[in-house]
């Protein structure tokens, strides 16, 4: 029999895996804390609204696409309405990019009422979610996960177990550190490039077929940079929260994170400037003030 799944948050990721649950003709209840966010799915066959304590009561697997392990706690922890309506065994799935101590907090509390939870960073931005080919980074008991694994697989196409509680979240951070740094790598390059005289989409076309190449400079350079589209779907807010957690993580361990630093003191001066809201493809033309 197939699971029954909601979802809470519908953003630019939550909103792309209903598309993708409805695309595949799957059914899905759905909710977010601006009620208006569920009107473009209004009047599509296999969406139903249903608030948090009715979506517990009545979902197999309960995904979570919000900002962050904070609005999971208070949507469905703090209080007995919402965690006292699920029905034990119910699986938590946490698709946020947050703390991974935070994570394992909020997977305890869940194990404590019978609940089981999976933490499950997503790679693939909000066109990858609608398209249904995310790759996500999962932490939890293995057998959870393979009961969980029909019903991610309507969105991901990519399903990477990493280990126990936290070790998605662990390694989605990771992830970020590397693709943000690479990121405001390649923005230099470019601006180098074009200051020495050489057009951008000539360096990133060169980039593509040499050792420079990355997701950055296949994707996002010439779909929302070279483009001038400036329309990458994440904020500058987004970027600075993943790698203040993973240099907080890494001090944690005991490590030195030195080009998470080097990334994450740009980003600050981003958001020093009023950028925090913006499309984190505009760090490109504002780089020379993030040095």
């Amino acid at each position: 029999m197939e699971a029954s799944v909601g979802i809470i948050g519908l953003g630019n990721m939550g909103g792309g895996i209903v598309s993708a649950f409805l695309e595949k003709g799957g059914s899905i209840f759905l909710w977010d804390i601006e009620a208006t966010a569920g009107e473009k799915f209004a009047d599509r066959a296999g969406a139903t609204w249903l608030p948090p304590a009715e979506m517990a009561a009545e979902a197999d697997v309960i995904l979570f696409a919000v900002p962050s392990s904070r609005q999971i706690e208070q949507v469905f922890f703090e209080g007995d309405e919402v965690l006292g309506a699920a029905t034990p065994g119910t699986i938590l799935v946490d698709l946020t990019t947050s703390d991974p101590g935070y994570t394992k907090d909020l997977a305890s509390r869940a194990a404590a009422a019978g609940l089981f939870y999976l933490d499950a960073g997503m790679s693939g931005g909000a066109q990858g979610a609608a398209e249904g080919r995310l790759t996500l980074m999962i932490g939890g008991d293995a057998e959870i996960f393979a009961k969980a694994k029909p019903v991610l697989e309507h969105f991901a196409k990519g399903l990477f177990h990493m280990g126990p509680s936290g070790a998605g979240h662990t390694a989605k951070l990771l992830q970020n550190m590397v693709t943000h740094t690479i990121f405001l790598a390649t923005c230099e390059a470019g601006r180098l490039g074009e200051r020495a005289g050489i057009d951008l989409s000539k360096l990133i076309d060169l980039f593509n077929v040499s050792n420079a190449r990355s997701f950055i400079s296949e994707r996002r350079f010439p779909d929302h940079i070279v483009s001038e589209k400036w329309d990458g779907k994440s904020r500058v807010f987004n970027l600075h929260k993943d790698l203040g957690l993973a240099v907080e993580m890494a001090e944690g361990l005991g490590l030195t994170s030195a080009f998470g630093r080097t990334t994450l003191a740009a980003l600050q001066k981003a958001v020093d400037m009023g950028m925090e809201e913006s499309d984190f493809t505009h760090l490109y033309s504002a780089y020379e003030d993030l040095r």
